[in-house]
């Protein structure tokens, strides 16, 4: 089983759980540790020997250009993460719309190809937002991974499918949701991300196995600053928020190196054509 992988490239500072304490209008003036990062995944994914989607913010590619031929020239899919990290719950439609075009068309100057995949921040696809998936269709975008169907404090769509459905009719375009696994009845959360840094890995592999069991792959995600155990703290930012962020970033590359030997996987484009090209039926979760 082909299982989903993908990397949400997005600097330590631009993460939801610091969106209150850290203003965009200060981002210029951080400590920007995304390029070195995303590069320490390059190299991570060379030696296991496995290709990637790299989920991108329009505001990265601008101010790293030459990154983003970096992971193309890897063989890895460039894919959009809209462009400054706004929820898109927080968007009109109109402004939604103006977030993609504008990420889009960055990513695609900076990366000489095409980009037709879309994981929206913080997976803020939800019962909010009814027309952003019509709004991805008309964009002309392949697929979006922009769901997490759990309930959770930051994010969550519970009513949603547990897998790849096709959220509007008559149109091409595929939902993959991040993965969950099912126990004593209730959905959980096991997509990668904190969950992956923060529990024991036999948890993930637990859930991967379940899912693809299922006849189902995985959608695994993390991010470049969770290999960083160096970056710096955001000392005013909820307690709650720094045990999340900063917890066990000195262990995360090893489990990953883990993960990636222990399953298959590819790029997300690649996931969606060999399972879901032909039958775009909604699966009940």
């Amino acid at each position: 089983m082909l299982n989903a992988l993908s990397v949400d490239i997005e600097d330590w500072f631009q993460v939801g759980a610091f969106e209150k304490v850290i203003d965009r209008s200060d981002w210029d003036g951080l400590e920007q540790r995304v390029e070195r990062n995303t590069d320490a995944v390059i190299a991570l994914f060379g030696e296991a020997e496995v290709k990637a989607t790299f989920f991108t913010l329009g505001w990265v590619a601008h101010r790293y250009p030459s990154l983003i031929r970096r992971i193309v020239d890897a063989g890895h899919e460039i894919a959009s993460h809209g462009w400054d990290h706004r929820r898109v719950f927080t968007m009109s439609p109109a402004e939604f719309a103006a977030d993609l075009e504008r990420a889009r068309g960055t990513l695609q100057d900076a990366a000489g190809c095409a980009v037709t995949g879309y994981r929206a921040p913080s997976f803020s696809i939800d019962q909010r937002t009814p027309w952003a998936h019509e709004i991805l269709s008309n964009a002309g975008y392949r697929y979006s991974s922009s769901v997490a169907p759990v309930k959770h404090d930051h994010y969550g769509w519970p009513e949603a499918p547990r897998f790849a459905f096709a959220p509007v009719t008559g149109s091409p375009l595929i939902e993959l949701p991040v993965t969950t696994a099912r126990f004593a009845g209730k959905r959980l959360a096991a997509g990668g991300g904190g969950f992956f840094r923060l529990l024991p890995y036999a948890f993930s592999a637990w859930a991967i196995r379940q899912v693809n069991a299922a006849g189902q792959p995985a959608t695994f995600y993390f991010h470049p600053w969770e290999i960083d155990p160096d970056q710096p703290r955001a000392a005013n930012a909820p307690l709650r928020s720094r045990l999340r962020h900063y917890t066990n970033l000195d262990a995360m590359a090893d489990k990953l190196r883990h993960v990636l030997r222990d399953f298959e996987w590819g790029r997300v484009d690649a996931v969606v054509h060999a399972n879901h090209g032909a039958d775009r039926e909604t699966i009940a979760a």
